[in-house]
């Protein structure tokens, strides 16, 4: 079958960079975001095709472990594969190299169909399901995502903030990647310049929308202090919109 894998070169601009001078974990995550949607489109099942049958795609779960953090003009080859269904979820892998071959990282996706009208969950019908024997000798080091826990509500909240204008996609919802900026932006400083992602877990719970309030719930993990749980909050209603566990390690000092 053609097109069972696709692989997109992405350079990394300078407003791809975080202030250590490494490209961002959001910037990371929209090349496998934007070559997800390419693919799907190739192969038959993108937005439109689905816009067809009322449908649309949601992204609800993406893991990804990290082994290096290109710098400014540094190119990465991006590879991505659906794998399948996991019963609800249809499933995405990728994998993040150097031209050269040295890997980037990997990561795994899980995606909901749902009926615009409804707002219920459809079943991935067979077109995609066939993919699964088709890429199954292409195995991906990342696991799939898994359902994380509640953030105790003992956990650090950051500062009150608005949806903004800025936030928004498409679809008028905040866009996916913004909830790790904004996880990011509760990190001090000096430990975002000493520290390095090397892993990423989300749960996308519900969506939010222009000037809703948000605040962010965060506690360190008690068994693994490299590891920090996130909280995505809505204050109006207090209902929770995501959540994200970052694993981090020093930054070697060179």
């Amino acid at each position: 079958m053609a097109l069972q894998q696709l692989e997109k070169e992405y350079r990394v601009h300078v407003y791809e960079m975080g202030p250590d001078g490494r490209v961002t974990l959001w910037s990371l995550f929209n090349f496998m975001q934007d070559i997800a949607s390419e693919h799907a489109v190739k192969l038959g099942f993108g937005r439109d095709d689905l816009m067809k049958r009322n449908h649309f795609w949601v992204l609800s779960r993406m893991f990804a472990v990290l082994s290096d953090w290109p710098v400014w003009e540094e190119t990465i080859r991006v590879k991505t594969w659906p794998n399948g269904t996991d019963k609800i979820f249809a499933m995405r892998n990728y994998e993040l190299r150097f031209p050269d071959g040295r890997p980037v990282g990997y990561a795994s996706s899980s995606w909901l169909i749902i009926d615009r009208t409804t707002k219920k969950i459809q079943r991935p019908d067979e077109l995609i399901t066939r993919y699964n024997p088709d890429n199954q000798p292409v195995i991906s080091p990342a696991r799939n995502a898994v359902k994380l826990g509640e953030v105790a509500v003992n956990g650090e909240l950051s500062s009150e903030f608005k949806v903004k204008v800025s936030d928004l996609d498409i679809n008028l919802h905040t866009n996916n990647v913004n909830y790790l900026k904004w996880v990011n932006d509760t990190y001090d400083l000096n430990f975002v310049m000493t520290h390095l992602p090397c892993s990423a877990e989300i749960n996308y719970l519900a969506e939010s929308m222009f000037g809703d309030d948000i605040v962010v719930r965060t506690l360190k993990d008690g068994a693994d202090n490299n590891f920090f749980n996130h909280s995505i909050i809505r204050i109006n209603d207090n209902k929770e919109l995501c959540r994200i566990r970052l694993e981090w390690k020093e930054r070697m000092i060179k």
